[in-house]
């Protein structure tokens, strides 16, 4: 049985998230031991046949079929082609795949997609992506150019930075997993880097994304503020990180030195009241706002707000040209971009991927970078009169009221001129 799997993986039959449990049972049978659990968002199905073990996964939110994960023959594990580029044998596995990871590093070069403008619409892909000839793609799709143009944070934010409202001299502080600090991004952009119980844990998803929203040079809304991150164990449901991080935050800014000091604080979570100590950490909050420092969180404690997403092919500073979220629209919420965005990926230094349909976590860094750039032009503002300005100069569209940077910018500035 050995034998048989190492010729299969050999010619290409057993493969990195190619193979199905039913084609890997079609080739060696009904398996010895049969095993599912959950672990995280994703879903796992351990096979075990005599000195043969296969492990398949798949996100549990979506309907995608397990696929090949991990093979090992006699405790020997076989290189079934995790570190090298998926390559599409044909349109039919374009069906194992889900929404979530996409089409991240699969190389799609020998399929004919001139009928997968429906699939294609729902799958996010990265920088690693290898497309076929355009003839070859449904009419109008241009996957290189939408990485692209996917960056611009759109609203009238890069006309903003062309005044030189970028928020420089703005500290924001990015509280999530631990991050690949390297990116070309925002790498250079770091000026604090700490790890809080987290162990050797190696860089995870949810990081580059965040970071590259609020402050990246290309794709964020602040691309001249200063960087603090914290890496803390999100998964512990536990608020003591976030409360002592928060702390620190402030024993910081009474002595900042050269650097500025941190007004906006982004954690892409919302679990807070879920959580243990949360009494601590609804002081924690208090305490942030006494010291003039604004925290954004998915749990929106201050400040309702949704997600849109811009129309492919869109003009990503009109308004009217962005539709709702994955979770459609909160009556009263102001709604921030955050699908249809590309980001910095946590895979490598130079890598890119471009979400389609995103969560929260993404809106959360887009508002606290907006909230970076009120706070460069009006350095005593008050984090509560932030938010309530982001509300009033919202912009009515069809789908809701939209995010407007450069209207709380000006708002924020006649603020200030008026001594308030």
């Amino acid at each position: 049985m050995g034998d048989l799997v190492r010729r299969a993986v050999a010619d290409g039959r057993l493969a990195f998230k190619l193979t199905t449990p039913d084609e890997f049972k079609a080739l060696l049978g009904a398996p010895t031991q049969e095993n599912t659990k959950a672990d995280g968002g994703m879903e796992t199905l351990a096979l075990a046949y005599p000195g043969v073990q296969a492990m398949f996964g798949r996100m549990r939110d979506y309907s995608a079929p397990f696929t090949l994960l991990g093979l090992g023959v006699r405790g020997e594990g076989l290189d079934i082609g995790q570190d090298r580029q998926i390559v599409l044998r044909s349109a039919a596995d374009l069906a194992k795949f889900d929404p979530f990871w996409g089409l991240a590093n699969v190389s799609l070069a020998r399929v004919d997609l001139t009928d997968q403008g429906e699939l294609l619409a729902k799958m996010p892909f990265d920088s690693r992506t290898a497309w076929p000839s355009s003839d070859k793609l449904p009419k109008g799709l241009d996957p290189v150019r939408l990485l692209e143009d996917g960056k611009n944070p759109g609203l009238g934010v890069r006309a903003l930075h062309q005044r030189g409202v970028d928020g420089r001299g703005v500290g924001i502080a990015v509280i999530d997993q631990p991050l690949l600090r390297n990116h070309v991004e925002y790498a250079d952009r770091i000026v604090r880097y700490e790890r809080i119980a987290v162990g050797d844990m190696e860089p995870q998803m949810h990081g580059p994304p965040v970071t590259s929203i609020a402050a990246g040079k290309t794709c964020g809304v602040a691309p001249a503020a200063t960087l603090t991150y914290f890496a803390v164990p999100m998964w512990e449901r536990d608020n003591t990180p976030y409360c002592d991080t928060i702390d620190k935050i402030i024993a910081f800014n009474e002595n900042p030195g050269d650097l500025p000091r941190v007004r906006v604080v982004s954690i892409s979570t919302g679990m807070f009241p879920q959580q243990r100590h949360y009494d601590r950490w609804k002081e924690s909050l208090k305490k942030a706002e006494e010291h003039g420092i604004l925290v954004v969180t998915c749990a929106q404690e201050a400040f309702k707000y949704g997600m849109v997403g811009l129309a492919e092919g869109g003009d990503p500073d009109d308004p009217n040209d962005y539709k709702t979220g994955l979770y459609g629209v909160r009556p009263g919420a102001v709604l921030v971009p955050a699908s249809n965005r590309t980001t910095a990926c946590h895979l490598g230094p130079d890598i890119y991927t471009y979400w389609r349909q995103a969560g929260i976590s993404w809106a959360t860094p887009y508002l606290a970078g907006v909230a970076a750039l009120a706070y460069q032009v009006h350095p005593d503002i008050k984090p509560a009169d932030i938010l309530g300005l982001c509300a009033e100069t919202a912009t009515q569209t069809d789908v809701g009221l939209i995010i407007n940077p450069a209207g709380l910018v000006e708002a924020v500035q006649k603020l200030r001129s008026e001594g308030q």
